[in-house]
């Protein structure tokens, strides 16, 4: 690894971030047939809260001091929700359509950014967003005999996720990104062993190693994304988040047997297709007009 270019490095970071996070919703899905979803978002922030405990021991009482209290709340709350809200659409949709429909964040984040940090948004931008809406819109299908409601759900998941990074982005400019991490899984872990309380179901010694592989994971998965944007630029890496659709796609044929439609695929290409044309406009104009980057 250290042989490669920076840039290298942080494109196997990401695939590799990708790839543990699609693992991890295979594993949420396959626990959601016996346990509810609650306890499953609980697996999922109690496992990392172990993990970054552990690692992070020594240097807790450095990085769970914050700036922005308030911010870190509402942050870490946008995070918990997008993950009941994905968690709970795979009871419903095949893994491969919620995860297209949730790869619609980062054109959600474009607009974010320009409405609430004033980036700038172009005609050609907002074309990326309608493209990207349109690609949720033909995997959902508002209308056809399979839609219900509960179809929105990756789709508010990705609205909450894009919430989350635009947060991450304002709280990056005066907070570490360990503390940041930190107050996620804490956040996360107290919100989610509360409210499992009444649904809570004991788990027998199989489930609890699938709980705890759900949450190192998980925390695998954030370990190499942080480490893939702190080893290369995040234009760099920032389209290669769009393997999640294959390796959901992988996941759902060897795991549950799910087979994409024709519009499942040719949604997931046009919301991959929006992804790839914001970020290639984006990286061209700080290309040509650098002091606005």
């Amino acid at each position: 690894m250290s042989r490669l270019s920076p840039t290298a490095q942080g494109i196997v970071l990401m695939i590799s971030a990708i790839f543990l996070f699609s693992t991890m919703d295979a594993l949420a899905k396959a626990l959601m047939d016996r346990f509810e979803v609650l306890q499953v978002v609980w697996a999922r922030y109690a496992g990392q809260m172990l993990v970054v405990a552990i690692l992070l021991t020594p240097r807790l009482p450095q990085l769970i001091r914050t700036q922005h209290l308030g911010l870190q709340l509402l942050r870490s709350a946008f995070l918990f929700a997008a993950t009941w809200c994905f968690f709970t659409s795979l009871s419903f949709m095949e893994i491969a359509s919620a995860t297209a429909v949730m790869n619609i964040h980062p054109v959600l984040l474009t607009l974010g950014a320009a409405l609430i940090l004033r980036e700038a948004l172009g005609p050609r931008r907002i074309i990326g967003i309608a493209l990207a809406l349109t690609g949720a819109l033909i995997v959902i299908r508002p209308g056809a005999d399979i839609f219900s409601a509960s179809a929105l759900l990756p789709l508010i998941a990705g609205a909450c996720y894009a919430s989350y990074a635009l947060t991450t982005r304002f709280l990056g400019r005066d907070e570490p990104i360990l503390t940041s991490f930190l107050y996620t899984a804490l956040i996360g872990t107290f919100a989610a062993s509360t409210l499992t309380v009444p649904v809570w179901q004991a788990p027998g010694a199989w489930d609890w190693a699938i709980f705890a592989a759900l949450g190192c994971v998980a925390a695998a998965g954030q370990f190499c994304l942080i480490r893939a944007l702190t080893v290369a630029e995040a234009g760099a890496v920032a389209p290669f988040g769009y393997t999640g659709v294959i390796f959901s796609t992988l996941w759902g044929l060897i795991a549950f047997s799910e087979v994409p439609d024709r519009w499942t695929l040719l949604g997931a290409l046009v919301i991959i297709g929006a992804g790839v044309y914001v970020w290639h406009r984006e990286t061209r104009s700080r290309a040509v007009h650098p002091a606005r980057s």
